[in-house]
Formats: structure tokens, sequence, C-alpha cells
């Protein structure tokens, strides 16, 4: 009896432990998003230089690195919105070339509208179905190292069709990764809401502008 009280105890207070890192897994995202865009509407409007690709990888991964340093401290918050806010920037110039474009403000509406569509209904997959997604770790693992691959190819060579499979290559790793990691939270495999909130924001990021990619290349042919 004291067993049975005890197991109901602990899935009690592991139910509760999982909705307090979604609730503040997805305040934390709405609140980072928000904050990302200001800064690329700010970014466009002021028409600031795109960093380049270097100094855009080692902001990222300089302040992605910090972030899960700080991840248990008030400054971890802190360095997630200085994460968000840099990639916000980077984003800004890249809007602008698309904005240049005939078409570029359907493009970009298109792409968001796409993206907020797949976030959700991958989410709302994963939340109501409670399935376990961990097995996508291996994909998301091999994944990484093939556009990695990719992408140095596409650096040194002209590859006709190559971004276009690069481009969506990123929206099948992004959308594993949402389902990966929306799956780690309600099963306990990630308990830190400010790593859960950094790698959804990511994973929402990359399809954003993979989507935004696909679209142009397919509006540029027509």
């Amino acid at each position: 009896m004291h067993e049975q009280d005890y197991a109901l105890a602990h899935a009690q207070a592991d139910q509760l432990e999982t909705s307090k890192v979604l609730r503040n897994t997805y305040g934390l995202l709405a609140m980072t998003l928000v904050f990302s865009a200001l800064c690329a509407f700010f970014s466009a409007q002021l028409n600031l230089p795109h960093p380049g690709f270097i100094i855009t990888l080692v902001g990222f991964y300089g302040l992605f690195f910090l972030t899960a340093k700080l991840r248990n401290s008030g400054w971890g918050l802190v360095s997630t919105f200085a994460l968000t806010g840099f990639m916000g920037y980077v984003l800004g110039p890249i809007l602008n070339m698309y904005l240049g474009m005939a078409n570029g403000g359907e493009l970009i509406a298109s792409a968001l509208g796409m993206t907020a569509l797949v976030f959700f209904g991958l989410s709302a997959y994963v939340l109501t179905t409670r399935k376990d997604m961990s097995f996508l770790g291996g994909f998301i693992t091999a994944g990484f190292f093939v556009l990695l691959g990719a992408m140095i190819a596409g650096f040194f060579f002209q590859i006709s069709g190559l971004q276009l499979a690069i481009s969506a290559g990123f929206v099948l790793f992004a959308s594993a990764c949402i389902l990966f990691q929306t799956s780690a939270i309600i099963h306990g495999g990630e308990r830190n809401y400010v790593m859960a909130t950094i790698s959804l924001y990511v994973s929402i990021y990359n399809l954003f502008v993979s989507l935004l990619q696909i679209f142009g290349i397919m509006g540029s042919d027509d």
C-alpha cells in the first residue's frame, strides 16, 4: 500500500514538474520570439549590414555555450535574450534582401505562416499523443553532419540545386528537432526550461530561414 502511494505521489510530482517546464518553456519562447522579431525589425529598418558567416557562427555558438553554462542562474535568461537578439539582428539584413524582390513581402509572409503551422502542428502532435520521440536522436546527429558537409561543399563548389537541397534538409532537421525536444520535455528528458527554449527557438529560426530560401528559389524560377 505504501509503495502504491509513493508511486502515485511520485507520478503526480513528475507531472507537475513537466507542466511547470512546459509552461516556463513556452512562456520564455514567446518572449524571445517577440524580442528577436523586434531586433530583426530594427536591424532591417536601420539597414544594418550582415555580420558575415564567421561572425555569425562565433556569435551564435559563443552565446549558445554561455547560455548552457549559465542555464541554472538568472544570468541564463540574460544570455538567452542576448542570443535571440543577436539572431534577430542577423535576420534583419536577410529580410531586407528578400524585401528587395518583387514578391518579397509575400515570400516572407508565406514562410512565416508555414513556420507557425509546422511548429504548432508538430508540437500539438507530440503533446496530444505523448509519443516518445527519443529515437530521432540518431537521425538528428547524422543529419547535423550531413548538412554540415553539404554546406562546406556548397561553399567551395557551385553545384546546381545544392542550396535547395540544403534548405529542404534543414526543414526536415528542424522539424525532427521540434519533435525530439518537445518529447524530451514531457518524458522527463529535459528539465531545464532555458535549454528547452533555446533548442526550440533555434529550430524555429532554422525552419523559417530555410522555408524562406525555398520559397525564394522557387519564386525566382517563375
